[in-house]
């Protein structure tokens, strides 16, 4: 392709936003009414989408409303949920509705109802690559504008200070499975999809749910639901041991707060690596309101006698899978504390596998000469979201939801997006336009802490017993 890249701003912009989900909209909008930042967000996708697969009447998302784009960082915004509701006539009966935890369909229409009245957002904008270049001491970042075919219609590069990076994470589909979900013919989908395919999976004589956190349980729910009593032919297995609840007493909450995500990221490197595997219930659980509609609907399903077909088996790991003929799909399976193993015959498949972080090797590849790394060759965050970079590279690049390994397990939560994008504004432009608390929970994580910077308040090491 010859096209010409547009004309560019004479200056560089401050600020180039990779990627518009929620954590980079919420970037976006708190950076609005910084009139003195020049910033962009581009998007490769034609509009905003927020996990459609997953969108089930009565699936709501598992932080409180408070945890929209803005509200923790500035409940002053104009781009709050609650304004949301205002302009939409709506804010009297979401009041009497009472309703601490909204609709996954609702939180998306809002975020929708942002991208429309946002200025800023380019979406159909492929980025293709990020360098530095020393000679001008900005980013350039090399973007493909799409038509509304997803072709490519015209090549662009726009010159930058700093980057974010807000890329998401991808649908994860465990190996054993992937040949599964690339070969036609039996349906076998991830819960990404879910929604698009969903008709063909319930007329399936038996369907098989992989997967034991929040998205296995409510497509578990949702297909119990629409099957006839007595004839549900389903089977819901997942690696972890039990179906568990989510951690959500208040305390537990606490590993939410910016206090522990500062805790967690003073750790030494093996400790953060061996805590993120072991906290998986704090935000990869279910939550105990779905498993309670669970349970109440296969209670239902004995009050004429008998028990539903429903089979329900924690602790269980595909080992591998194939197709029998062209209408089945044969699971070879593990029993990971019993050592058993047995095999399952099935229609369809749904894979509630979960999602991983984007590689980011692709996009950084230009930058890879000045990105510094950690033991295990994961890029290495600073405590205010940068990439810990060359110091000849004057610019900054921040990364959203790309952080697990360095500030733990709420890096993926709503509910610290609008703090997190406070955080590196504040970084940005050398300002405090959005002061945030120095304190935010009861717990104290560790014996010692590092002092807040600009606290007024002197942590001390309280000693357990009196060691005199």
């Amino acid at each position: 392709m010859t096209i010409p890249p547009p004309a560019e701003p004479a200056s560089p912009r401050d600020l180039v936003g990779i990627g518009i989900g929620p954590c980079n909209l919420s970037l976006a909008a708190l950076a609005h009414p910084l009139a003195e930042l020049d910033a962009v967000f581009y998007e490769q996708r034609p509009g905003f989408d927020w996990h459609p697969g997953l969108l089930i009447e009565g699936a709501t998302i598992q932080v409180p409303f408070l945890a929209d784009l803005v509200t923790l960082a500035d409940p002053t915004s104009p781009w709050s949920f609650l304004n949301y509701l205002r302009t939409r006539q709506r804010i009297f009966p979401f009041y009497f509705a009472e309703r601490f935890h909204i609709q996954r369909a609702e939180y998306d229409a809002y975020c929708r109802w942002v991208t429309e009245n946002l200025p800023g957002l380019r979406f159909r904008h492929q980025v293709d690559a990020v360098r530095w270049n020393p000679e001008r001491d900005v980013f350039e970042v090399d973007h493909t504008q799409l038509d509304p075919a997803g072709e490519a219609e015209a090549l662009g590069r726009t010159y930058t200070r700093n980057i974010v990076l807000g890329v998401g994470t991808a649908p994860h589909v465990p190996d054993p499975l992937r040949p599964l979900v690339d070969a036609p013919g039996v349906p076998v989908v991830h819960a990404a999809d879910y929604l698009a395919h969903r008709a063909t999976v319930l007329a399936a004589g038996h369907v098989t749910v992989v997967g034991s956190g929040q998205s296995g349980a409510e497509i578990f729910l949702d297909l119990l639901r629409h099957r006839p009593d007595g004839q549900e032919k389903l089977h819901w297995i997942g690696r972890t041991e039990a179906f568990a609840p989510m951690e959500y007493s208040k305390l537990g909450l606490e590993h939410f707060t910016p206090d522990y995500t500062r805790y967690f990221h003073a750790l030494a490197e093996p400790v953060r690596d061996r805590l993120v595997a072991a906290q998986w219930q704090l935000h990869k659980g279910i939550d105990a309101g779905t498993l309670a509609a669970i349970h109440d609907e296969l209670y239902r399903r004995t009050l004429n006698g008998g028990w539903p077909d429903a089979v329900l088996t924690p602790g269980v790991r595909v080992r591998t899978a194939g197709r029998i003929a062209t209408s089945k799909i044969e699971l070879h399976l593990e029993h990971l504390q019993q050592g058993s193993r047995s095999r399952l015959s099935t229609d369809a498949v749904v894979l509630a596998t979960g999602y991983r972080e984007r590689p980011l090797g692709r996009l950084l590849a230009g930058l890879d000469p000045y990105l510094r790394r950690d033991s295990s060759e994961r890029p290495r965050i600073d405590e205010d979201f940068r990439l810990v970079l060359d110091p000849s590279v004057t610019g900054s690049v921040y990364v959203q939801n790309a952080e697990l390994h360095t500030h733990g397990v709420g890096a993926p939560d709503l509910g610290l997006a609008a703090w997190r994008s406070a955080t590196i504004l504040n970084s940005l432009t050398g300002k405090d336009p959005y002061p945030l608390p120095t304190r935010t929970a009861f717990t104290s994580f560790g014996l010692e802490e590092a002092r807040v910077p600009g606290s007024r308040q002197e942590k001390r090491l309280t000693p357990l017993v009196d060691e005199r």
